[in-house]
This record gives C-alpha cells, structure tokens and sequence, in this order.
C-alpha cells in the first residue's frame, strides 16, 4: 500500500512538470521564432520488493509509476509574417541563422536584426553578430562600415542597341552620361549624319557639354549589318580625364525605318559617387548593398547551419539554441537545399497549436486526479489497517 502513494506521487510530480511544459507552450503563443515543446510520458518499470520501489531494468516485475519523458522539440515551420523591415530575415526550410558572440555560437530560425554603431549587424537588443561564410565556408563576422560609399568608376565603354534607319540623314542622341574619374557626370551629345553619296556611311560626332567637339568618327554597315572594321569608336575628352569605346557590335542594324531610329545607348559602365541606401538579403541568400548611383554590391552569403539531429539543439531565451556539440552540423549557403531559403521582410511565428496544448491540458490534468485518488484511496486502506484491534 506504501508503495501504492509513491507511485500515485510520481503521477503528482510528472503531471506537474507537464503541464509546466504546457504552460510555457501557451504562454510564448504569440513569441517570433518560438519552438514549442511535445510532451509525453513513459512508466517506471522494474524488479521490487514488498518493503519498496526499486528501479532497474528488470524483464519482469511491476510498474512502478510514470516520469516525465525528457522534452523534444516541435521543429515544424510556423507561420512566415509579412513586414516592412529589410532585415527580418526568416527561413522557408530547415536550415538555422548562425549568430556569433565572441568564440560561442548559438541558433535562431528567425530574427529582426540591425546594423550596431560598431557597424555589425547584429540580432536586436542583443550583441549577437549575424554570421556570413568566408572563403573556407566557416561562419565569420561582417562589417559594414568599409562599405557604406560606392567609389566613383569612370566610364570607359558604351554599349548601343537597335536599328538607325538607313533612310534617315541626321539622327542625334542629346544626352547621353558618362562618368570621369571623381564621379562626376559628363552630358555628351552624339550625332549620326549620313553620308549623301554612301548610304551605308555614317558619320559620328561627339560634343561634350560646353560645346567642344571630341571628334568624328566614321561608321559603316554592310547590307545593314555593322562592319567589322568599325564595331567599336574611340572618343577621349582629356580636359575630363575621358577615353570612351563606343561598341555597335551587339546587334545594332541600319534598315529602312523611314526618319525614325530607334539606336540607344543600352548600357554604359562607369558611375558617380554612391551611398548607402537600403541593406537587404537577395534571392541567393547573399547580404546585397544598394547605393544612391543604383548600383549593388553582394557583401557575403549568410551562413545557415544544418544539424543531421536538431533534437540535440537545447532552447535558450529570445528564440535562440544553442548546440550541445553531440551531433554533427554542417555550414551552408541558401542555394543549398537542405537548408531552405531566406526569406527577407518576413518573421516566423510561434508554431504553437493551440489546439493541441489545450488537449494537453486537460489529459494532464485527469491524469493528476487519477493519481491523487490513488493516494487517497491507499490512504484510507492505511487508516483501515490501524483501526484493526487485536481479539484477547
């Protein structure tokens, strides 16, 4: 009977460290990046005696009560959050942010991160820095300090598309930017005239913006198509610090489009001076910068960890794991598909049903009367047994 009440205690102890489990489940309903926790129980089984409870691993004997099975994390998605910030930064798969403090590292599914004074970019209100692969694929840190200004990069090639009617005499194209050496824009207009007495000669003429002529150069085509021997002009402007090859190979025509030409500048490398204005996480999981000249710079690819068991992973606060070194990880890029995808401007929420905490709840508790009826029950048969009085 005495062992009767130590068994219905295990029930009273195990169900209480239940729903302590649950509880913290419910609570961190509405927590970003919150795992919740499953909980199961399992019996105590082993070889007694009469005079107690003696554990073991016995192939036969009686049950001894329940325990609390040891807590294993829920890894499933949960919900992926829309919202307006650049770096929160989630995961559609299976993979885990690598965030670095000193020599240690810990975990996270999801987080809004920023850019600290020291120029890392760390999780908010905290000091863990956001960690990217080097060169060996090992998580290191970044800053981006280096990189808030695009230097200047002088144009040295414009690159034209399209047709320049045949038909045309004179086609100008008014404003076209080219870069010096500081940064600083030049605003050069091309002129096209067509040779009276050669239909498929051209004339090209280039005028910077205080009206000096750099030079002219002749274009010729054959049956339409650009001739080899005059795919690429030359143009220096050396008061600016200016040698521009201008490059009629890719695809430019000369055909009959009566007096409208359609020729355009369809790239020109070289740009000003640019600032920094929005940090963000490409489709390839790279950290990618963009300045106010509209051009891009990749920084890193961040780096994601992928644990062939994540039940090894022990939670920690905010939303954070850390890895007990049993187990074997490896470090990742996005484009690899073991561990997913980064998704920017989004945050994943709590995976927390509450359906099933709720169901939870309430088996747990009828598992705790049913074990305080146990102790209540053998109580009484214990008070039956003192009231017996020996017959003189």
């Amino acid at each position: 009977m005495f062992g009767a009440i130590y068994i219905g205690l295990s029930g009273l102890g195990s169900y209480s460290d239940g729903l302590q489990a649950v509880s913290n489940n419910v609570s961190n309903l509405n927590t970003v990046g919150f795992k919740a926790n499953d909980v199961t129980f399992q019996n105590v089984f082993g070889a007694g005696s009469r005079g107690g409870l003696e554990f073991g691993n016995a192939q036969s004997g009686s049950g001894y009560g329940v325990s609390l099975d040891e807590l294993s994390i829920n890894f499933s998605q949960g919900e992926l959050r829309q919202t307006g910030r650049d770096l929160d930064l989630s995961i559609d798969g299976n993979g885990f942010f690598v965030l670095i403090d000193g020599d240690q590292q810990f975990f996270a599914r999801t987080g809004s991160f920023v850019v600290d004074d020291d120029g890392f970019i760390v999780l908010q209100n905290t000091d863990l820095r956001l960690g990217v692969l080097d060169e060996e694929g090992r998580p290191t840190e970044l800053n981006i300090d280096e990189f808030r200004t695009d230097p200047p990069e002088p144009t040295t090639r414009v690159t034209f598309a399209d047709n320049l009617s045949s038909t045309a005499d004179v086609f100008t194209i008014p404003d076209l930017t080219v870069f010096g050496p500081n940064g600083e824009e030049n605003n050069w207009t091309v002129e096209f005239e067509r040779d009276q007495d050669a239909v498929d000669r051209w004339t090209v003429t280039v005028t910077n913006g205080t009206g000096d002529q750099l030079g002219s150069e002749t274009l010729i085509f054959e049956n339409g198509q650009i001739s080899d021997d005059t795919t690429e002009l030359t143009f220096a402007d050396e008061d600016e610090g200016l040698n521009v090859t201008f490059d009629f190979s890719e695809g430019v025509t000369s055909f009959s489009a009566g007096t409208v030409s359609s020729l355009r500048a369809s790239d020109v490398e070289g740009h000003g001076t640019g600032s920094l204005t929005t940090l963000t996480v490409n489709e390839s999981g790279q950290l990618e910068i963009t300045y106010t000249n509209e051009e891009t710079l990749e920084l890193g690819e961040i780096a994601m960890a992928d644990f062939r068991d994540p039940q090894s992973l022990e939670q920690r606060g905010n939303a954070l794991f850390e890895f007990n070194g049993f187990g074997q990880v490896q470090f990742l890029g996005a484009e690899d598909t073991r561990v997913g995808s980064i998704l920017s401007r989004r945050l994943e929420a709590s995976n927390v049903d509450l359906g099933n905490q709720f169901g939870d709840l309430i088996l747990i508790q009828r598992g705790f009367q049913a074990s305080s009826q146990i102790i209540s029950v053998s109580n009484d048969m214990i008070q039956q047994l003192f009231g017996i009085r020996g017959q003189g």
